[in-house]
């Protein structure tokens, strides 16, 4: 398979604070990788290096080009998209309007299109298309800021967090967009808590702990003593499947 995203130790800091400690991870393009761990862990930190919000170092490769010394805007016209778990809308503007600051510059011609297949995908948004942002509920909003990025039409998706609140018909419409990018091409990196939903849709895992990766295997591999020890507050029951990669502790 293409490597599309391939980090090498990248370390990131706020302010003074180091909270990843050499990070490696690569998504091949047509993948799904879900990056879990606990709170805290270092992985949304880990998307906002990837996009270039945080300070970093270390190598970022996407499609062959080193991008970590890009700026976040650069970064995004080169195919990443990124969906933050704060869901960063603009309020006052309407959810039609937020969604057309998502197509590239000079895909105008087709942007009756595009907005008809983001409604067609979210029919809450489009019962919504009036409205003001800032008065959708969390749920909406969510769905806002991913039908956002996905007009952009990016090769990478990093989406943290996306089914936080939502209800199972959008959590399953949120699953349709991401098996759906993997389907064109495009890859996704996934933030989530969810693994009943990562079962369904990933085709790797890479936990992350104490801001490194401290496991990376096939989706199926993912078995029950790492759960225990990287990811659940209580306990969990095995996941049949092959022995991963376990790096560290």
């Amino acid at each position: 398979m293409k490597i599309l995203l391939d980090a090498r130790s990248v370390c990131a800091w706020y302010g003074e604070a180091q909270v990843l400690h050499g990070v490696d991870l690569r998504v091949d393009a047509g993948e799904i990788v879900l990056l879990c761990g606990r709170n805290g862990s270092g992985r949304s930190t880990f998307a906002k290096a990837l996009a270039g919000l945080v300070r970093r170092s270390g190598s970022i490769r996407f499609a062959g080009e080193e991008v970590s010394a890009l700026p976040t805007f650069e970064i995004a016209r080169r195919g990443i998209g990124y969906v933050a778990e704060q869901r960063e809308v603009f309020p006052t503007l309407s959810v039609e309007d937020n969604l057309r600051l998502g197509v590239k510059p000079g895909q105008g011609r087709r942007m009756r299109e595009r907005l008809s297949d983001s409604f067609a995908r979210f029919p809450m948004l489009a019962q919504r298309r009036s409205t003001p942002a800032g008065a959708l509920s969390g749920g909406e909003q969510q769905m806002l800021v991913l039908a956002r990025a996905l007009l952009g039409e990016p090769s990478l998706l990093i989406v943290d967090e996306p089914t936080e609140g939502l209800a199972p018909a959008a959590v399953e419409a949120v699953r349709l967009c991401l098996t759906e990018l993997r389907a064109r091409g495009g890859a996704v990196l996934l933030i989530e808590q969810r693994l009943t939903l990562a079962a369904a849709v990933a085709d790797r895992v890479a936990v992350m702990g104490h801001g490194r990766i401290v496991y990376d295997g096939a989706a199926d591999a993912l078995d029950a003593a790492i759960v225990e020890e990287w990811i659940a507050l209580g306990g969990a029951g095995r996941v049949k499947g092959e022995p991963g990669r376990r790096i560290g502790n």
